[in-house]
C-alpha cells in the first residue's frame, strides 16, 4: 500500500523585473522555492510560507500553473509537484536560508540553460507567458 503514498511539495515560480527567483540544492540542482504542505493550511499559504521562510520575500500566491510526479533518482523516490505563479510584494533583495546552497535570479531565457528538473522548466515558461499576456491585456 506504501508505494503509493507520495510526498507533496509546493513550489512558487517568482518572476521580479523580469527575472525568476531560484535556489540550489545539495544535489547541484537550480529549483522552484517552496515545500511541504502543512495540516490546516491551503496549498496557497504554503507557498507563500515556504518562500519567506527560504528568501525572505512576501509573495501573493497567484493560479495554480502545473502538477506533476517528479522522480529523484539519487534519492529513489517520487514527489508530488504542484507549482504555483506567485507576485512579489517590495523589493527587497532574496536572503539565502540555510537550507540551499546558493540563490539566484534568472532572466527567462537563462533558465533553459540550468540544471533543473524539465517540469519546473514548464512552470517557469508557462509564468512567464502568462505575465507577458497580462500586460498586454488592456486596463479595465
Amino acid at each position: 500500500m506504501d508505494q503509493f503514498v507520495y510526498p507533496v511539495s509546493i513550489k512558487g515560480v517568482v518572476v521580479r523585473d523580469d527575472r525568476v527567483l531560484l535556489l540550489k540544492n545539495e544535489r547541484e540542482e537550480w529549483e522552484l522555492p517552496g515545500g511541504r504542505i502543512e495540516p490546516g493550511e491551503t496549498p496557497e499559504e504554503c507557498v507563500a510560507r515556504e518562500i519567506t521562510e527560504e528568501t525572505r520575500w512576501k509573495v501573493t500566491t497567484g493560479p495554480i500553473l502545473d502538477t506533476w510526479m517528479y522522480y529523484i533518482s539519487v534519492a529513489e523516490k517520487n514527489v508530488f509537484i504542484v507549482t504555483y505563479g506567485c507576485h512579489p510584494d517590495g523589493d527587497a533583495e532574496p536572503v539565502l536560508s540555510h537550507e540551499h546552497k546558493e540563490i539566484g535570479l534568472f532572466t527567462e531565457s537563462e533558465v533553459r540553460g540550468l540544471t533543473m528538473p524539465d517540469g519546473y522548466k514548464r512552470s517557469i515558461a508557462t509564468w512567464f507567458a502568462h505575465l507577458r499576456e497580462a500586460d498586454r491585456e488592456p486596463a479595465r
